[in-house]
């Protein structure tokens, strides 16, 4: 995770957001007195969403939990993207 300043940012808004999305890392933008502001890419949003949303349900829970165990002891599969 990148971390700026809001001079930071106000001095170079449109490369901090191609960074953001490049590179696929979170900016977080300091502010003096006022919390500090996270900026991601909207991809990265959704998907913590969507995790969020599928770890609510038990039983979704307990599926990605699994699926973790059995990529981590290696019986992953590699598959092709379909696009």
């Amino acid at each position: 995770m990148k971390a700026k300043t809001l001079s930071q940012y106000k001095a170079a808004p449109v490369e901090t957001l191609d960074e953001v999305v490049d590179d696929c890392e979170e900016v977080v933008i300091a502010r003096d007195d006022k919390d500090p502001v996270v900026i991601l890419p909207l991809r990265e949003y959704e998907s913590l969403k969507e995790t969020l949303y599928l770890l609510q349900d038990p039983k979704y829970a307990q599926e990605l939990l699994d699926s973790i165990e059995q990529l981590e002891a290696g019986r992953g599969q590699t598959r092709d993207m379909l696009r």
